[in-house]
Formats: structure tokens, sequence, C-alpha cells
């Protein structure tokens, strides 16, 4: 889609969910720290997030997304680094570990189960141990080209490991459909 120009999804509002983790609407924000924005397109979270004072490390596969994600940091003047890699190979693509916000704002619901599998391995390898992982997602159905997936799907794949913190509704996301986010935590160990 890339490559025609279509990206419906580019230049969205950043989602409230993200926004109250980040600026503390409804609780205190999270620490400026370390952010690992998975399948980070042309860089719309990551730069809200080095704006607020995040390092921050965009991971995407595509490069023309990159390229554009890398023009739009350095025109609001802000330092990320973008690294073209896949998100089922995060731990040998040397993106880092010890993040402590990781966000996916429509990464894994374009997964096939075999990729959610390794997607869920590999998030938990790169994560600090008291992380926050903030998913968006379109339910099933919800998007012709997108498989979708449930709360309950997402809260089923990350545990034991993690504990579902809060879900809601993403209203950022109803111009494509039904959409969701959840907040896990890595459970202690």
């Amino acid at each position: 889609m890339y490559r025609v120009g279509f990206t419906p999804w580019d230049g969205h509002p950043q989602p409230t969910s993200l926004r109250d983790l980040v600026e503390g609407n409804d609780s205190p924000a999270l620490p400026a720290a370390t952010a690992l924005d998975i399948g980070c397109g042309t860089g719309d979270a990551s730069i809200y997030l080095a704006q607020h004072g995040w390092q921050v490390t965009g991971v995407d596969f595509v490069p023309r997304a990159l390229a554009k994600a890398r023009t739009k940091a350095q025109a609001r003047q802000v330092s990320v680094n973008f690294v073209r890699a896949d998100v089922t190979r995060l731990s040998s693509a040397g993106v880092g570990t010890g993040f402590a916000l990781i966000v996916d704002n429509g990464c894994l619901h374009n997964l096939t189960d075999k990729d959610r599998d390794a997607y869920v391995r590999e998030v938990s390898a790169v994560a600090a141990p008291h992380a926050r992982l903030l998913i968006g997602g379109l339910d099933p159905g919800e998007q012709f080209g997108v498989q979708g997936i449930t709360r309950a799907e997402i809260e089923r794949r990350f545990t034991p490991a993690w504990t579902l913190l809060s879900s809601g509704d993403a209203p950022e996301m109803e111009r494509f459909g039904k959409g969701h986010y959840s907040l896990l935590q890595p459970r202690d160990t």
C-alpha cells in the first residue's frame, strides 16, 4: 500500500490510551524512558513519544515507510532510531532490550496465528521487567484485508507471562471499524 501511496492509517490522532500513559490524564504519567514502536509505519507514534522525552526505537519492515518516518522526524527536529526489522524476530534484529514502553498501533492484528506466537515471544524478550505494552487493534471482520484480533485473544496469548492492566474501546480507529486497546505488564518472575 505504501507503493501506491494509500496509507489511510497515517496521520491519525494519537490514541487516547497512549496519550493517557505519556501525559497522565487520569493517573500519573509514565516517566520518560526507552520506548519501542512496533510496526511504526511513517513514525507518528514514535515522533509523539520523542517529543515527550522518550528515547524511541521505531520498527517496521517496509523501507518506504521508514524513509517517510525519518523525514517526518527530521522535520519535527526529534531523534528516533528507525530500524527495518521483522517483529517476529526482534531479538535477532538488534533493536535492543529493556524497553519500558512498547506500543503497537495496529501491527499484531495483521499477523497470522503462527506469527502472533512469535510476536509474543519477541515482545517478551525485549521488554523491561515492569514494562507497559499498549496494543491497539481492530476486531475481526472490521476492515477488509485485516485479520483483526479480539481483546480476549490478546489476553490469552500473553497469559501467563503478562497481566492485563486495562482494556477498552479505541474511538480513534472508528474510521476503520470497531477498535480496541489492551494495556499489559509482565508478571513478576
